[in-house]
């Protein structure tokens, strides 16, 4: 197949008769030149299949593109590709495009996009954070690089911010078990070195506290799901003295495991579960889930972006994202008439 060469800014101006200078002015401030001469220029541009090239032209001009950069984890993780959705759709609205990378969910991964996007003079930086530390970003928030942190906060980094109400919505979750007559509650999710489990663990103690139950720690399993198949921890849970009548998992993996153990041992309902992230099936199998809205996280964390662009030296903000319970069935069970 014979490739044809793009065609110029000067074949355009060859076509609609004009002069290259006015061109390149009607891809820029067409509201300088005659309307019939844009209407022309443009027609030309259309029938040449030519495209300007706005990332040279705001480098010619030392200044920023008009694209997004936002960092996520795995893309097979419904929940990034929904904030990646919320911000397109945003941007879209005000004439901005977005450049998505991921990170694998790895500290290294999270750098290196970085560092690639920036290298491109985006507009903004919008971050599922991954890395300890994003004090790397500083230098480039100084010289004018909104920095946008969703879903927990930047570390060693003045950013923006916009997350998600974790320990309200645990707190709530617990609060709706122990209500229930359940007294031996188990927890699972990731350890609490990661903003929101730690935000999602304060929210489980202290509903527990609320309620004079001191002992909490026992039926807590911290553990990485990337790395550890949670399978094993919740059956082992289950299976010890004094087990659970009730769990809450931490994030959608967790809950996933978690059924397939329950069903492995034949529970019939027996132990009551509330899962924090809702999934494409969780209505389906009559899942209790903590629910938010992860498109408008990415709407909401595009809006502060473009926010702190119109005014770069306001005070930093953190917005909290309300969640709330949807009540399917599981979470709804009562203990044991031998457990209340």
């Amino acid at each position: 197949m014979t490739v044809q060469n793009r065609a110029t800014l000067d074949d355009v101006a060859r076509l609609a008769g004009v002069s290259s200078k006015t061109v390149s002015r009607v891809f820029s401030s067409r509201e300088l030149v005659a309307p019939e001469t844009v209407e022309r220029v443009l027609a030309a541009a259309k029938r040449l299949r030519f495209r300007p090239n706005t990332l040279a032209r705001s480098l010619r001009r030392g200044g920023a593109t008009n694209t997004f950069g936002f960092i996520m984890g795995e893309l097979n993780n419904p929940f990034y590709y929904k904030v990646a959705a919320g911000i397109e759709k945003e941007l879209a609205a005000n004439g901005f495009a977005l450049v998505v990378a991921t990170t694998d969910d790895t500290a290294e991964g999270e750098e290196r996009v970085a560092d690639a996007l920036l290298a491109q003079r985006i507009a903004a930086l919008l971050l599922i954070p991954v890395a300890d530390d994003q004090s790397y970003l500083e230098g480039e928030r100084q010289l004018g690089t909104p920095v946008i942190a969703i879903d927990r906060p930047a570390r060693n980094l003045v950013a923006d911010s916009i997350v998600l109400e974790n320990r309200r919505g645990v707190y709530d979750a617990t609060m709706r078990l122990l209500a229930r007559g359940h007294r031996r509650i188990g927890y699972i999710c990731n350890p609490a070195s990661v903003y929101t489990q730690s935000e999602r663990l304060r929210g489980y103690r202290d509903a527990l506290a609320a309620h004079g139950i001191t002992d909490g720690a026992q039926w807590e399993r911290l553990v990485d799901d990337m790395s550890i198949q949670p399978d094993g921890i919740v059956d082992e849970l289950l299976s010890g003295q004094n087990a659970p009548t009730a769990l809450i998992t931490g994030n959608n993996r967790v809950t996933v495991g978690a059924l397939r153990v329950l069903r492995d041992r034949h529970d019939d309902g027996t132990t009551a579960l509330v899962g924090f992230d809702d999934f494409d099936t969780a209505d389906v199998l009559g899942v209790t889930v903590v629910s938010y809205d992860p498109i408008e996280l990415g709407r909401r964390a595009a809006m502060l972006a473009l926010e702190r662009i119109g005014d770069p030296s306001g005070f930093t903000r953190q917005i909290e994202l309300p969640t709330w319970i949807v009540e399917r069935g599981t979470g709804e069970r009562p203990p044991p008439e031998e457990s209340a």
